[in-house]
């Protein structure tokens, strides 16, 4: 029996190396683009702008080469070009009009402009999470899909056009039925490793009229240092 479960696992592991090899070797050229991807991230596209507001529980996975694995829990909170990044005593709050950044070791908080769209390549903003892949900086195909806990995945990788492009791949796994974002796994050139997890997601969800709005009074004896040009 287990000789037999042994060889099933093991063909279907080749399978899906071989579904992915030959997705990956159709798709090699900027702008030469799996259809059948396009139409996923399109659904995921839509299905994100239909929110007025969200709410998403994540976990961030952290490997480095020859460390343990570390393990972070967070929340992000977005509506419109606001949002609100918890990661326990790190936070990152964004008005629509500036970004504070909280930075617990140095009692310090940084006030920086908006990014420019130019700008706007961080993995770990609402935006740039769902919306990465739009300014043509990848090719990218769906590789592969599968089920897991009872939940049809489709995932799609993502290789840098720019050969200078700190990141190898990114590999975005999507649930089907909901046309959310499970995961996103991206692989850095120096081996690093960094995988955002979704563990709960909070459509249209109602907030405080300051909930986006830096409120001094929550970090006394904290630095406020103005970045801002």
């Amino acid at each position: 029996m287990k000789k037999t479960m042994l060889f099933t696992t093991a063909l279907l592991l080749a399978e899906t190396g071989l579904f992915a090899q030959k997705q990956a070797n159709q798709f090699t050229k900027k702008g030469d683009n799996d259809p059948a991807a396009k139409a996923i991230l399109d659904k995921v596209k839509k299905n994100h702008q239909s929110y007025k507001s969200l709410e998403a529980n994540f976990t961030l996975e952290i490997e480095l080469a020859e460390q343990p694995k570390e393990v972070q829990k967070g929340k992000i909170a977005q509506q419109g070009d606001k949002y609100f990044l918890d990661m326990g005593p790190q936070q990152v709050l964004c008005d629509g009009k500036a970004i504070w950044m909280v930075l617990p070791k140095n009692k310090e908080v940084q006030v920086n402009n908006m990014p420019s769209k130019e700008e706007e390549a961080s993995i770990l903003t609402p935006q740039a999470l769902f919306r990465f892949y739009e300014k043509g900086g990848y090719i990218y195909a769906l590789i592969n899909e599968y089920t897991e806990a009872g939940k049809a995945l489709q995932q799609i990788e993502f290789k840098p056009t720019d050969r200078n492009s700190e990141y190898s791949k990114i590999r975005l796994t999507v649930e089907k039925k909901t046309a959310s974002v499970a995961n996103i796994k991206v692989f850095s050139k120096d081996g690093s490793r960094y995988t955002f997890n979704i563990t709960k997601l909070t459509p249209n969800k109602a907030f405080d009229a300051n909930y986006f709005t830096f409120n001094k009074g929550k970090y006394p004896g904290y630095h406020i240092e103005d970045l801002r040009e």
